[in-house]
């Protein structure tokens, strides 16, 4: 009873809080940390208890990028929140050195609180414009996880067909692009139209179990996605047993491979959002 109390306090001085746009602010409660920029989203979640778990659904998506690349050697985030992918990367890809990119230095300065590890050979947290660093990096890498949401959306420079191209340069040949997408974006439809524009029908769209989020998969070279027997039997391999959720993801990226961006039908009811129509 304690604790909920406690967390009920803290709930009432989260909402007291006048949000800002460029400083995050922290709510914690008894089981919990999460971040914010405003009082409506949650940009990440840590459980107190399981501190390197993706508690987030869409992370669990997000690391769908097994199925297409199982060993990355380089990985880079755009977008570090509260570390939740860097973290759970860090610990279950030993064979993989991890960049994160962050805009923020104010998000940046939390990595402690939400436990995120120390810079070292396998990791790295860069304070720069992710999309300035795509343009820019002169190395290739395996995975690029895109998780750029900001408190008025997905920045542009991070969404256009300039940058889905630079980021397709930036692939090795068996790379793989991942983007997270809000289900309630206005202009979800056109981040998929450029991507695609970039990619060609290299690419797949999921729905998130906790429907909140979309997940784009995009990847090098105009291959076409292995066989649904072939995506399950990669997502029940040994090697990732107990890896988050990769089956019904395997299932999501056959379903979603190479959709049209017209097909999304927006909903504009109590809150909109948009869905795959037939």
């Amino acid at each position: 009873m304690d604790g909920d109390r406690t967390s009920l306090d803290a709930f009432r001085e989260f909402l007291s809080t006048t949000p800002s746009e460029e400083r995050p602010f922290v709510l914690e409660t008894q089981h919990g940390l999460s971040l914010h920029f405003d009082h409506f989203s949650t940009q990440s979640f840590m459980s107190l208890t399981a501190p390197d778990r993706l508690a987030l659904p869409y992370t669990r998506t997000m690391m769908g990028f097994l199925l297409l690349q199982s060993d990355p050697r380089h990985i880079c985030m755009i977008g570090l929140g509260g570390g939740s992918l860097a973290k759970y990367c860090y610990r279950h890809l030993p064979q993989a050195r991890t960049t994160a990119v962050e805009i923020n230095p104010q998000v940046i300065a939390l990595r402690d609180v939400f436990r995120i590890p120390a810079d070292d050979t396998r990791f790295e947290v860069i304070c720069a414009d992710g999309a300035e660093y795509i343009h820019r990096a002169g190395m290739l890498t395996d995975v690029i996880l895109l998780d750029a949401y900001q408190e008025k959306g997905m920045p542009d420079q991070c969404t256009s067909a300039d940058f889905f191209a630079a980021c397709r340069a930036r692939l090795t040949d068996s790379g793989v692009l991942v983007v997270n997408l809000m289900a309630d974006d206005p202009v979800l439809p056109s981040h998929v139209e450029r991507l695609a524009s970039a990619f060609g029908t290299s690419y797949s769209v999921v729905r998130c179990r906790d429907v909140g989020n979309y997940v784009a998969f995009a990847w090098k070279g105009a291959r076409r996605l292995p066989a649904r027997r072939e995506l399950y039997e990669r997502a029940r391999a040994p090697v990732w047993d107990g890896a988050p959720e990769l089956l019904s993801t395997a299932r999501g990226l056959k379903d979603g491979e190479c959709l049209d961006w017209q097909r999304f039908i927006w909903r504009d009811q109590e809150q909109g959002y948009w869905k795959i129509g037939v």
